[in-house]
């Protein structure tokens, strides 16, 4: 299928959950055989950039504004993208939800991935907010597919809007491997800090974090990994909290290898979001063996299940690290339960699997048939069945 990715910044990703997953979506998909295009902003990806990884890239420029960064960037485009007639196109973000008819009118489907409740972040003023209302109910009517991500979201879009959705969530990978060279740049050893990773942005609660840190006696160091482009006051009065604590560490961005390392060799991650659906940072904390602690949101319970450790404010989040940072045996416990969680139910192959079968739907093309795997238990008997050896010793 020909297929294009819309709304995200772009890839390789180099800001956020949705970059993140444009990146693992479109080259999983591009691996499979499809040909796949992701458009992406000027000033995140270098116009020279034509592919990645067998995607083709969309370059295209946006007005780099808070209010309109995105809603330019997609809506042209969509115009861009219209005359391709792509056999299916995925929007990003429900605010893009009104360009998805520019599409559909010259005949490509079109699913919107809502994201969370945006309406709710607090770095959006009155109108801000407001739009993002109006959008959420276009985003139920507009697109041929509305696609959520967690079932808090999806149960929201059933009882607000009596919109059926379809619930795919975001994925991670299951690793854990030591890279002392690699963390060492920030001044810390592996299993010698706690992570935390977001956009720092207020209702994503670093502030939060940091005041818990504050109280915690260890000798352990806290990295916190992020940045935002329009939080500068934010940004600061975190860097203020944090001034006569040497123990913390602003990472700024970090993406790729060296934030794979970081998440791999902490000694727990700390997830503080109160806003959106199934977070990215937070899964891959848990794929990549993290013993997680997590603030007691709806969609971050839903996400963890048993595998996490909640807390409920500031105070809560104090008690609970520092007895996870004199516990060894409990990370470890929580660890193993954390990549199990995963293993079952957000690796990427799964996510990609179900995206595919959406959009092979939207196209109404059939995809190829695999050979159904038979369990292991079969195929061992199987095997003990063919060989002489086997033979022998049954009879025996």
């Amino acid at each position: 299928m020909r297929i294009a990715i819309l709304g995200t910044r772009g890839i390789p990703a180099s800001y956020g959950g949705f970059e993140t997953f444009a990146e693992h979506l479109s080259t999983r998909l591009a691996a499979r055989g499809h040909a796949v295009t992701v458009y992406c902003r000027a000033h995140y990806v270098s116009p020279r950039q034509l592919e990645y990884q067998g995607v083709r890239l969309r370059i295209l420029p946006t007005i780099r504004h808070k209010y309109f960064d995105t809603v330019v960037h997609t809506f042209l485009s969509a115009l861009d993208a219209a005359p391709r007639r792509f056999d299916a196109a995925l929007i990003c973000n429900a605010a893009n939800a009104p360009f998805a008819p520019l599409l559909r009118l010259t005949g490509t489907p079109v699913a919107i991935n809502v994201d969370g409740l945006e309406h709710k972040r607090k770095k959006w003023n009155w109108i801000g907010r407001q739009y993002y209302l109006l959008t959420e109910r276009l985003a139920t009517i507009l697109p041929n597919k509305t696609v959520t991500d967690a079932g808090v979201i999806k149960d929201y879009y059933l009882s607000r809007y009596n919109a059926a959705s379809t619930m795919i969530a975001y994925g991670s990978e299951v690793e854990r491997r030591p890279n002392p060279d690699v963390v060492r740049r920030w001044r810390v050893e592996p299993n010698r800090y706690v992570l935390y990773v977001s956009r720092l942005e207020p209702e994503n609660n670093a502030h939060l974090v940091i005041e818990a840190f504050k109280k915690v006696r260890t000798a352990h160091r806290l990295l916190i990994v992020g940045d935002a482009p329009y939080a500068h006051d934010y940004i600061a009065d975190l860097k203020a909290r944090a001034r006569g604590d040497k123990r913390i560490i602003f990472t700024g961005f970090v993406f790729g290898q060296d934030y794979r390392a970081l998440q791999q060799n902490a000694y727990c991650y700390v997830h503080a979001t109160e806003v959106g659906g199934t977070h990215p940072a937070l899964l891959e904390a848990m794929g990549f063996g993290n013993c997680v602690l997590t603030l007691a949101a709806p969609e971050n319970l839903e996400a963890v299940g048993d595998a996490a450790i909640p807390y409920n404010d500031e105070s809560d989040l104090a008690r609970k690290l520092q007895r996870v940072l004199r516990d060894g045996s409990l990370v470890h416990s929580f660890r193993h339960r954390a990549q199990t969680r995963v293993q079952e139910h957000y690796t990427w192959d799964r996510v990609v699997d179900q995206y595919e079968q959406l959009f092979a739907e939207m196209a109404r093309v059939s995809l190829p048939t695999v050979p159904q795997k038979l369990p292991m238990s079969i195929l061992s008997e199987r095997s003990e069945a063919a060989s002489p050896s086997a033979a022998v010793a049954k009879s025996a």
